[in-house]
């Protein structure tokens, strides 16, 4: 048990960092195709059908059934909140309140399965439940310093980043309950398709409703790469975090792939050639005590 413990621990931290990636270039993408909803929306669409593409694929040549019943339900549910969830993110993350949004998003997406996990398995015990705290800690101090490229959030962008964390949060449960007992692909892929659904409904709708002489989305080549790197680090995240909910605790899980947003942060430093500010060091730190707390 001690071995599945860590396990969970380890593949839920490297999906962080998938994540953090995955984040990064979505946000990057949706920045240079010009930040708006239908910005957003086609950049997730693009990114979720090459992911979906290589699932089905990948499923089809190792034989696995298509979900049923209450996991095949699950399934679209998560994909229908992450797909709502990515393309507020996205959006807030391109007008430039990167480390507010990673952090309010984070905290949430951390709190909501961690809530359910200790509601259907049990507490898990003192010391882990404060290095779930100390964890949101590390989140806001690592995600939320202030640096010189950083832009103030107003007060849309702050509601974008909490209908986000929500999301995600909702995510994070009903992927865990659809892969409960199934594999790893198909929960993942049935999760692409409701994403691809909302996603596809929203942009016709937001397409019905544009104005006449609007200035229209070209998905040019450096907005394709983007998505192509989205797609790469997003799907591979969530492979390893379907498999860390299936080797341990939920709320383990959950709370360390929270973490997300210092890779993200981090992304971001580096292409602008910043360092990390102070703050930023300590929310490291604090982070790695987290980790600590949480896997013994």
């Amino acid at each position: 048990m001690e071995m599945l413990v860590h396990g969970n621990a380890l593949m839920a931290l490297a999906a962080a960092v998938l994540w953090g990636g995955g984040d990064f270039s979505g946000g990057m993408g949706v920045k240079q195709a010009g930040g708006s909803m239908g910005a957003a929306l086609r950049v997730i669409l693009l990114s979720h059908c090459m992911s979906f593409s290589v699932l089905a694929l990948v499923a089809w040549v190792r034989g696995d059934a298509f979900l049923h019943g209450a996991a095949l339900v699950w399934g679209l549910v998560a994909g229908v909140t992450a797909g709502v969830a990515l393309a507020c993110f996205y959006i807030a993350l391109s007008r430039g309140a990167m480390g507010a949004s990673a952090a309010l998003s984070g905290l949430l997406a951390a709190a909501i399965p961690a809530a359910f996990s200790a509601s259907e398995e049990g507490s898990p015990g003192v010391l882990h439940v404060v290095g779930f705290l100390v964890a949101g800690m590390a989140i806001w101090l690592i995600a939320a310093g202030e640096n010189a490229e950083a832009k103030p959030a107003d007060r849309s962008t702050v509601w974008l980043a909490v209908i986000a964390g929500v999301g995600f949060g909702i995510y994070f449960t009903a992927l865990k309950l659809a892969a409960a007992k199934t594999g790893v692909i198909w929960p993942l892929g049935t999760s692409r398709i409701g994403s691809m659904a909302v996603c596809s409904v929203m942009l016709g709708w937001i397409s019905l409703r544009a104005k006449r002489g609007e200035v229209k989305v070209r998905m040019s080549r450096p907005i394709v790469v983007w998505a192509m790197a989205t797609a790469l680090l997003d799907t591979s995240g969530n492979l390893l975090y379907v498999a860390a909910t299936r080797a341990g605790r939920l709320d383990v899980a959950a709370v360390l792939a929270s973490l997300y947003p210092a890779s993200t942060i981090l992304l971001a430093a580096w292409t602008l050639r910043e360092r990390p500010t102070r703050r930023q060091g300590w929310g490291m730190a604090v982070a790695a005590a987290a980790v600590v707390m949480i896997t013994l």
